[in-house]
């Protein structure tokens, strides 16, 4: 079984779910967990993680969804992480139990991207001297930004992933970006996400909520 991460716009009304989800079962998905990201007026925007049969092409869901009306798919991509019910709080205690401010920073940048569903995530502070990485997960990427004209930042925000500050290899991957203050402006939490999809204003609420606690644990 292979496991992927379906993001998809529906319009939302009574069934449009349930028929969503007869239409990849059509196709050998089966869907293990489901988080509404955003609702608006008429439309629902709703991240699935689905099984598919060894062997199965993902293509086959985009194909599936879209067969159904008022359906379109954001984006759709490998899902490694483990499901887990109250993701930020699990988080939150990890970062509460670890060590020094270094410690702490280090389980942030690390679980984030799990809890958060995006591809890396680095903490950085613009000085006099220029803008510095103080930790990254894993995942993030070798070659860094030298500049942050987006800093200092007063609240959580989407960033312009074509912008000149963003390094060329970033761009190449099509990375989406949404910063949020760490305990002060100078210092922040940076997110991306290679080949989308664009960070719905839900989810950079989200980080600022999640930022704004852990500054608090911080200090």
């Amino acid at each position: 079984m292979s496991s992927y991460l379906l993001r998809v716009q529906l319009v939302d009304r009574p069934g449009s779910l349930g028929s969503l989800a007869v239409a990849l079962g059509t196709v050998g998905a089966d869907i293990l967990s489901l988080d509404v990201v955003e609702r608006g007026s008429g439309y629902a925007i709703d991240d699935l993680v689905v099984d598919l049969p060894a062997g199965a092409m993902p293509d086959m869901l985009i194909t599936a969804a879209e067969r159904l009306e008022g359906v379109r798919v954001d984006s759709i991509r490998p899902h490694t992480g483990l499901l887990e019910a109250h993701r930020e709080l699990e988080l939150i205690d990890h970062i509460a139990a670890a060590g020094d401010g270094d410690a702490k920073l280090k389980v942030l940048a690390e679980e984030a991207p799990r809890v958060l569903r995006v591809g890396w995530c680095t903490v950085a502070r613009i000085s006099e001297s220029g803008l510095k990485r103080i930790v990254g997960s894993r995942s993030a990427p070798e070659t860094e930004a030298t500049s942050a004209p987006w800093l200092p930042l007063a609240h959580a925000e989407a960033l312009d992933g074509t912008a000149d500050w963003v390094p060329q290899v970033w761009r190449d991957m099509d990375t989406t970006l949404a910063a949020a203050p760490l305990g002060e402006p100078t210092t922040a939490v940076l997110l991306g996400r290679p080949g989308g999809p664009l960070f719905r204003p839900s989810e950079v609420a989200r980080l600022g909520y999640l930022a704004g606690i852990v500054a608090t644990i911080l200090r």
